[in-house]
């Protein structure tokens, strides 16, 4: 068996242990959200190249993120997907988004996203190669605080009754 036969067995082994940079799980709002509402979460991962030994040759080796999958903590998740989500404005916060969950319950939660990366290969700087399976990194857990809000609704005006229920400067309702 020849070099580039036994490099070809030996690079999924290879890949999977590599250093890869897992991508990184952001919620929005962050680092607390509301039970009931929508948490917009996204994943930002990069493509990464190692240069390794392999056999006495020289293996540049590329992991491209291909699919992810969130673990929310509270025993649901999402994906593997090719979606990776994306940041929202502010003021649009609680939208549901392709990767949001909501949380039914309060409490913290530790929320995982594992990043499957596809991978391609070059030997001696020849032409690259596809790595047959993919790798799989986990980020480190993130903790999300899940808060319950309280609303009230009151039928004061104001400005007739500025001491009413509700207005600035008046008394608090009962608990």
């Amino acid at each position: 068996m020849d070099v580039m036969e036994q490099i070809a067995q030996q690079i999924q082994s290879k890949f999977e242990q590599l250093p890869v940079l897992a991508g990184d799980s952001v919620a929005q709002p962050s680092p607390h959200t509301l039970r009931g509402a929508e948490t917009n979460f996204y994943a930002v991962a990069v493509e990464q190249s190692f240069t390794v030994d392999m056999l006495g040759q020289s293996v540049s080796i590329v992991a491209k993120p291909v699919q992810y999958r969130w673990a929310y903590g509270d025993g649901s998740s999402f994906g593997p997907t090719t979606v990776m989500g994306g940041p929202l404005p502010q003021d649009r916060w609680g939208e549901k988004t392709r990767t949001s969950h909501v949380y039914t319950q309060t409490g913290d939660f530790q929320v995982v996203l594992t990043t499957h990366f596809q991978g391609t290969y070059s030997v001696n700087n020849g032409p690259p190669l596809p790595i047959p399976g993919q790798g799989q990194f986990s980020s480190p857990p993130q903790t999300i605080s899940v808060w319950r809000s309280i609303t009230r609704n009151y039928a004061d005006d104001c400005i007739k009754n500025p001491q009413g229920q509700g207005c600035p400067g008046a008394a608090p309702p009962a608990p």
